[in-house]
């Protein structure tokens, strides 16, 4: 981001209450941590010394200094987990991901690797979280399972007997061109294409069309939380909804479903809030 872009964020929430919260939260939204050049940014337009903008970075663990993979891998250390096995669930997975250290990422970018002092569920430990996917009574032999599954894709899902699982044709809700992509499979199905822009990034977007399942494949790597436009790749309209998320309030993206009924899905990276609209009735 350019200096000017950090300006903007800046003058966004100056007069807010926590405003250096909410830009500093902005601007690792964009970037996927917060880098030391903008933190100096933020510092100079703000008017702060950089030790406080650095104190108030490294104060809230949700903030980062450091680019994250793009899976993260928490492993809970909390006193239940430690005295059930979690210092050795962590090393595993250090020898698994070839990392020596709490924060570290894989040299490809893929993985990192973190430890938290609780993750709330401790009758059910040792926990692992990753990517928000919860594995709970975690043993040592399950990390190269849990790794591996994470490479293929968590949300991925197969089609079974599940009726809640299936298939859905979309169109643009402008165009009415289709948006499905039959030479690039997602979930074993033609995937939806899209274009998104987030941040100063743009590029291509696919996602599987199983009612179901949250896989997504991207050019560029979307970080969680980010709040993305939706373009329709024919006539380069924004899908834009009526309606926020229920959940994080985010613009909803509509897509016209083959046989009349209107599919929205959260625009927010990560959160999986979605609504099909079939003759009035939300599902």
């Amino acid at each position: 981001m350019k200096p000017e872009g950090v300006s903007t964020v800046v003058e966004k929430y100056k007069d807010a209450r926590g405003g250096l919260i909410s830009i500093l939260g902005e601007l690792q939204a964009k970037y996927g941590y917060l880098p030391q050049d903008v933190l100096e940014v933020v510092a100079d337009r703000t008017g702060r010394s950089l030790v406080d903008i650095y104190g108030v970075a490294t104060f809230y663990k949700s903030f980062r200094l450091r680019p994250r993979g793009k899976h993260l891998v928490s492993v809970c250390l909390g006193t239940a987990c430690h005295v059930r096995g979690g210092p050795a669930i962590c090393e595993e997975f250090e020898h698994e991901l070839k990392i020596r250290s709490d924060g570290a990422t894989t040299p490809d970018k893929e993985f990192t690797l973190e430890s938290v002092r609780c993750l709330g569920a401790c009758a059910l430990g040792p926990i692992v979280v990753v990517d928000g996917h919860y594995f709970s009574n975690v043993g040592t032999m399950d990390v190269q399972r849990i790794v591996g599954k994470t490479r293929v894709g968590l949300d991925r899902v197969e089609v079974t007997e599940d009726r809640r699982v299936f298939p859905l044709e979309v169109s643009c809700p402008r165009c009415n061109h289709s948006l499905m992509d039959p030479k690039h499979l997602v979930d074993g199905f033609p995937s939806i294409r899209l274009t998104a822009s987030f941040g100063q990034e743009h590029g291509w977007l696919r996602l599987s069309c199983l009612y179901g399942s949250y896989a997504i494949e991207t050019g560029n790597e979307i970080p969680m939380e980010m709040v993305v436009n939706f373009f329709c790749p024919h006539c380069h309209a924004e899908l834009l909804g009526a309606w926020n998320c229920p959940v994080c309030d985010a613009p909803m993206v509509p897509m016209i479903v083959q046989g009349g009924a209107i599919i929205q899905i959260c625009s927010r990276r990560g959160c999986k809030s979605h609504m099909l609209d079939v003759e009035g009735v939300n599902i």
